[in-house]
């Protein structure tokens, strides 16, 4: 079967993973505000808002159909590298704008998108999947800045042949 011969019903398991980012920026969002650890924020998760059945959705505080293993890697390797993701983030943005000026929520976003530009995803499926979250979230220029941080941080390093230089 070739990809345009799939079920339309195939698109649950890219939704899953779609949901799974939202989560894990809320997730990272709530690591920085509470000052939690991000195990502690993953069980949390894991026991209280992944748990909503299908009916209880974003609305109730539920991130139902997550795919819980990705969530809790970019939760993970976010929190890890936050670090070395802050230094690329600051490289990136526009001196006007310092990292720590950005809305908290647009901060987690950029940390956990930059977290999966350093592993083995294409850079378009990262881009695309941070633009729709952005979209989710903010209804101003938010979703622009993510666009031009991400492309610049591909460009650069597409420019230097090193996955280490985004994250």
């Amino acid at each position: 079967m070739t990809m345009t011969d799939q079920p339309k019903n195939q698109n649950a398991p890219k939704r899953s993973r779609t949901v799974a980012r939202v989560a894990a920026v809320q997730a990272l969002f709530q690591c920085e505000q509470g000052g939690e650890n991000a195990e502690t924020v993953i069980s949390q998760f894991q026991r209280h808002r992944l748990a909503g059945s299908n009916e209880e959705g974003f609305e109730e505080g539920y991130v139902p159909d997550a795919d819980f293993r990705l969530f809790g890697l970019v939760v993970k390797g976010a929190t890890l590298a936050q670090d070395h993701i802050d230094e690329v983030l600051s490289g990136a943005l526009p001196s006007t704008w310092p990292l720590m000026r950005l809305d908290p929520v647009l901060r987690a976003l950029l940390r956990a998108a930059v977290w999966e530009l350093g592993e083995d995803i294409p850079s378009r499926v990262v881009i695309n999947e941070y633009l729709d979250v952005a979209h989710g979230f903010f209804s101003g220029d938010e979703a622009r800045l993510v666009n031009g941080v991400l492309d610049t941080l591909v460009k650069k390093r597409k420019a230097t042949g090193d996955a280490a230089d985004v994250s």
